[in-house]
């Protein structure tokens, strides 16, 4: 579904990305793991096309997302929930939602069911404004928002930061949905371990913004670990 071949990206005249490689299967989770500032995020923000690459190529679906610009990429089937979220806090919950309306490739002019049936609690707080929600709140409306686009791929940058358990375990138990039930592809960046067993089929470590480890979840051992995570 997701494919990075040797990519290199700079920050000026620093070298931040270093000939990544990421597969990220059709239908599976993979989680994005390593400590902070190894490059995880700048990651991400080269697939969404919100930073250039020097080198390398990226490929959604068979498609090289190189020649794609930013705005391009939600209408061909990416959600991107961004780390922090950053909802719109003066706009209303059902105006969140709807942003993503227009990125759709079937249009339509109703906010889907299912966002709903996933989250609750956005329904009943539809015309409250984005920043009066709690954190876990603004989290649920952001991933609502990219679901709203009928993703084929859902990329969550640290989605349980600064959130109370009980949304935590809520999160993973949708994700787990999504991946499952429907298929939906995922691409996760995520420091909490026991969060990443639970959610993810794959893993892929960075480390000083170099590939390190990756493989099947069930193959990251304690040595790797206490290597590559523990802090």
């Amino acid at each position: 579904m997701l494919r990075i071949e040797g990519l290199n990206q700079y920050y000026g005249q620093s070298h931040t990305l270093w000939d990544i490689d990421l597969h990220a299967p059709k239908g599976q989770c993979t989680c994005l793991m390593g400590r902070n500032g190894v490059g995880k995020t700048s990651l991400l923000q080269c697939v969404m096309g919100l930073l250039p690459i020097q080198s390398g190529e990226i490929r959604f679906g068979g498609e090289n997302l190189n020649r794609q610009i930013a705005e391009r990429r939600a209408p061909m089937g990416i959600g991107y929930v961004p780390q922090g979220r950053q909802i719109f806090p003066m706009l209303t919950v059902e105006e969140n939602l709807r942003i993503g309306l227009p990125a759709r490739k079937e249009k339509r002019s109703q906010i889907p069911d299912f966002i709903f049936e996933l989250f609750p609690v956005l329904q009943e707080m539809l015309t409250r404004r984005g920043g009066d929600l709690s954190g876990g709140q603004q989290q649920q409306l952001a991933i609502g928002r990219a679901l709203v686009i009928d993703p084929q791929l859902l990329i969550l940058d640290e989605p349980t930061e600064g959130i109370q358990p009980n949304i935590v375990h809520e999160i993973g138990d949708i994700i787990l949905r999504l991946n499952q039930e429907i298929g939906l592809t995922v691409l996760l960046v995520e420091q909490k371990l026991p969060f990443a067993r639970k959610v993810a089929d794959r893993f892929c470590i960075l480390d000083r913004g170099r590939n390190v480890a990756a493989g099947e979840m069930n193959e990251l051992d304690e040595e790797t670990v206490r290597k590559y995570l523990t802090v």
